[in-house]
């Protein structure tokens, strides 16, 4: 992650700043929370919310666990799942430039329902980018 000292005082992508800035575990999961209602309820990311089972708590598990660790957090994902792998975990998906930006859709509705500050939100926004852009797999 890039470095960015913002508004907070923090400095993003640096030490656990961007983690702290998100909330914490409890903001993380606000967060992943808000991200999966959006893809249920955006028509755009009806293709994205196929790609996943009808029960998405595991999906919501896995996607909190990964952001901890990603902002700066805690390493949960691995501690439970094992190493992160973000493309081999993907590639049995028909992931295209539409569902990526669906997918950032979805985070962008969600990041904006939160508390942060725009500037993280933007930061976030911006850094989500990159491990969306790795499950791509098609063009």
């Amino acid at each position: 992650m890039k470095k960015a000292t913002y508004e907070t005082g923090l400095t993003y992508g640096e030490g656990d700043g961007s983690f702290r800035t998100a909330g914490g575990v409890v903001g993380v999961r606000k967060l992943v929370d808000a991200f999966y209602d959006a893809m249920c309820e955006l028509p755009e990311a009806k293709t994205v919310r196929d790609m996943h089972q009808d029960n998405l708590d595991e999906s919501r598990d896995k996607l909190a666990r990964f952001l901890s660790g990603w902002l700066g957090g805690p390493k949960l994902f691995s501690e439970k799942y094992g190493p992160i792998r973000i493309p081999v975990a993907h590639r049995h998906l028909e992931i295209g430039p539409a569902e990526r930006d669906a997918w950032l859709l979805c985070m962008k509705v969600a990041a904006d329902q939160q508390p942060y500050p725009d500037d993280f939100k933007d930061y976030l926004l911006k850094q989500l980018f990159v491990p969306a852009e790795r499950s791509r797999n098609k063009d």
